[in-house]
């Protein structure tokens, strides 16, 4: 019974994982539309941009290593 606990909760997280990382991305776009359309974007935006892309690499390495889409 154990181990039936622990694989829900992994699937519980998996999906969780997923729906952070489809976020992450949707920001990121957004961030990087936003930058594409900007005439001179300020250093402050351009760190916006640093981070979202960041955190979307950082979901889609876990997801990766977790085997989340596979």
């Amino acid at each position: 019974m154990l181990f039936k606990k622990k694989g829900k909760l992994r699937n519980e997280f998996n999906q969780e994982l997923f729906r952070q990382l489809e976020l992450a991305k949707r920001d990121w776009m957004r961030q990087k539309s936003l930058i594409e359309k900007s005439v001179e974007p300020s250093d402050d935006i351009l760190n916006e941009l640093k981070v979202a892309e960041t955190k979307y690499f950082f979901f889609l390495r876990e997801a990766k290593r977790r085997k989340v889409f596979l």
